[in-house]
C-alpha cells in the first residue's frame, strides 16, 4: 500500500491509497469464498474472463470493505435518529454507484459484486439497477436527434432517475424502474423492475458520477459509496470490438435484434463498423463525460489488458 496523488493535475489533488493486486488480496482476511465455479460462469460477461482467483483476490476484500461501510452507516443513522432526533430509525438502502466506459465490464463487475455482497448475513437483499432503464425511449431520442448520442447525459430521463433515487433514500417501497431491452435497443412499455427497499442497491451506469451544470440534484448525491472501473482507453476499445464481433455471431442474428442488419457483414467490415461506432459515439462520451468523473469515486479499480484487476485505489478523504 502506498499513498498517491490524484490521477491528473488539479488545484486540490485528492490523495489515494494504492494497492497492488496482492496487497489488496491480503485484505480479504477471513471472508469465506461463497461462489462456485458454476455460479461465476453464469455471472461473467460474454467476453470477460473471471476466475475464482478474481473472486478471492478482488471481490471478497471489496465485499469486506463495503460491509464495514454498511454497518458504520447503519450505526451512525441509528445514533443520530434515536439520540439526537428522539425517534426510531428507518432503515434505508445503502447505495453503491458504479461508473465506467462502455465495454469496460461494468455489468459483469456489478453482478459479481451483487453476488458476493448478498452472501453476507448483515445485508442479504442486494438489488442491481442499471441506468439503461432511464434512457429516453427510441421514439423520443429520434425526435430530439439524439440516437447518435445514446449514452450521453442528455439521452437519459434525468428527472425520473433522480426521482427514483430520492424516493429510495426516503425509504419508499415498491419503486418501479423501466425495463430496457438490449435486443430491441429500447425501453419496453409497461414492463418494470420493482425495487422494494433492499439492504443494498448497486446503481450502475456510464455517467452516474457526473456533476450537474447547475444546482440541481445529481445521481451521486444519493450514493454512500462509489466505484469507478478503469482501464487504458486502447484496451477498452479492443474489448468493445471483440464484444461487437461476438454479438454479431450470436445476438445480432435474431430477427428481433435492433442490430440484425449487421449480422451478415464480413468480419473485416464488422470490425470496421465497430471501430466507427466506438470513435463516433463511445470514445467522445468517455473523454467528455465519463473519464473526468474518475477521481470523484471513492474506489478506482484498474483493469489490465487481460481483464484482470491489477491495481485498486482507495480515496481516504
Amino acid at each position: 500500500m502506498r499513498p498517491v496523488a490524484a490521477f491528473r493535475e488539479s488545484d486540490t489533488p485528492l490523495p489515494y491509497l494504492a494497492f497492488s493486486r496482492s496487497e489488496w488480496a491480503a485484505l480479504r482476511a477471513n471472508v469465506p469464498l461463497s461462489l462456485s465455479e458454476d455460479e461465476i460462469a453464469g455471472l461473467r460477461g460474454r467476453n470477460e474472463p473471471v476466475s475464482l482467483a478474481d473472486i478471492t483476490e478482488i471481490y471478497l476484500p471489496l465485499s469486506r470493505l463495503l460491509n464495514l461501510y454498511v454497518m458504520a452507516s447503519r450505526s451512525l443513522n441509528s445514533m443520530v435518529e434515536s439520540a439526537f432526533l428522539g425517534c426510531p430509525s428507518i432503515s434505508v438502502p445503502f447505495v453503491i454507484g458504479i461508473a465506467g466506459s462502455v465495454g469496460v465490464g461494468k455489468s459483469t463487475f456489478a453482478r459479481l459484486l451483487q453476488a458476493v455482497l448478498s452472501r453476507w448475513p448483515d445485508h442479504p437483499r442486494v438489488d442491481l439497477v442499471t441506468t439503461d432503464g432511464f434512457l429516453l425511449p427510441t421514439r423520443v431520442l429520434e425526435e430530439r436527434d439524439l440516437m447518435q448520442r445514446k449514452g450521453f447525459p442528455e439521452s437519459y430521463d434525468l428527472r425520473r432517475m433522480i426521482g427514483f433515487l430520492a424516493a429510495l433514500k426516503a425509504g419508499e417501497r415498491h419503486l418501479d424502474v423501466p425495463f430496457y431491452s438490449h435486443d430491441a435497443y429500447d425501453i419496453v412499455p409497461d414492463r418494470f423492475q420493482t425495487v422494494d427497499r433492499p439492504d443494498i442497491l448497486i446503481f450502475e451506469g456510464l455517467n452516474v458520477l457526473q456533476t450537474g451544470s447547475d444546482r440541481s440534484a445529481v445521481a451521486s448525491d444519493f450514493f454512500d459509496f462509489s466505484i469507478y472501473l478503469d482501464a487504458a482507453t486502447a484496451d477498452i476499445e479492443s474489448w468493445y470490438v471483440e464484444r461487437f464481433l461476438l454479438l454479431q455471431r450470436t445476438a445480432f442474428r435474431k430477427p428481433t435484434s435492433y442490430f440484425h442488419h449487421y449480422a451478415d457483414l464480413p468480419r473485416d467490415k464488422a470490425e470496421e463498423m465497430a471501430r466507427q461506432i466506438w470513435g463516433r459515439i463511445n470514445l467522445p462520451n468517455l473523454q467528455a463525460n465519463i473519464l473526468p468523473t474518475r477521481e470523484r469515486a471513492r474506489l478506482v479499480v484498474r483493469k489490465e489488458r487481460s481483464h484482470a484487476v491489477g491495481e485498486v485505489r482507495l480515496r481516504h478523504i
